[in-house]
């Protein structure tokens, strides 16, 4: 499969992106490793879970001892994106075997989507949609991983005026730009946004599952009202 020419496409095209994902990785490593859990949960953490937003969201709630229900609904809330991302991959990889199917849902992450949508908009199968996708999905998983476990083991030898914190920011912001792709998801993520920073003050980080759904329900509201404009405006 790594030599298919497409796996060399796939990791190329992903190699833009790589100086953002790493930022974000070593600051969420360092933010593991400054939140005082054990070297192991962090570590396995990281390895397991492999999901900046998930991780940061989470982390606070373990280390404050939140509920376990708590810790599971927000990490739920916050990765629902991609199970939107699933159906949206599901013409390309039905076909291949539940097993096959579970190991690549380990791989999937934000910009691998954002880059395969970009390379194949026709949503039906072909034989380099695969390694193009493992191409991508390796050079991501290096590129996230690699800085998150050196911010783990080192998160004490890292300058605060390095700014990462601040670096991690912009590429997180950098993925949810890429995603806005019509009217309907800059208004959502507009609404997310405003929601978030409202419900700042809320314990636990609850503002985040506000923001979530703030985002759902404004966006359930614009895909029922777009059918009856639509309607309203072919009688006219």
């Amino acid at each position: 499969m790594w030599r298919h020419p497409e796996f060399s496409r796939g990791a190329r095209d992903m190699l833009a992106t790589s100086l953002g994902i790493g930022a974000w990785g070593l600051i969420t490593g360092v933010a593991m490793g400054n939140s005082g859990l054990p070297m192991p949960l962090m570590l396995m953490m990281s390895l397991l879970v492999y999901a900046g937003s998930a991780q940061l969201a989470t982390l606070p709630l373990l280390a404050s001892g939140a509920p376990v229900l708590v810790v599971w609904a927000t990490a739920l809330c916050v990765n629902l994106r991609f199970l939107i991302f699933s159906a949206q991959w599901r013409p390309y990889f039905a076909h291949l075997p539940r097993r096959r199917r579970l190991a690549l849902s380990y791989f999937m992450a934000d910009l691998n989507y954002v880059l395969f949508m970009r390379r194949f908009p026709e949503p039906k199968p072909a034989p380099e949609q695969l390694p193009y996708l493992l191409g991508g999905a390796t050079t991501n998983w290096l590129s996230w991983q690699v800085p998150s476990i050196l911010g783990i083991v080192f998160a004490d030898s890292v300058p605060a005026h390095w700014g990462i914190g601040f670096a991690g920011t912009l590429a997180l912001l950098g993925v949810g730009l890429s995603l806005v792709s019509d009217r309907f998801t800059a208004v959502a993520g507009a609404v997310a946004g405003c929601a978030a920073v409202a419900a700042y003050a809320l314990p636990l980080k609850l503002n985040i599952l506000v923001a979530i759904a703030a985002a759902v329900a404004i966006g359930v509201l614009m895909d029922h009202a777009a059918p009856r404009r639509a309607q309203a405006g072919g009688g006219r």
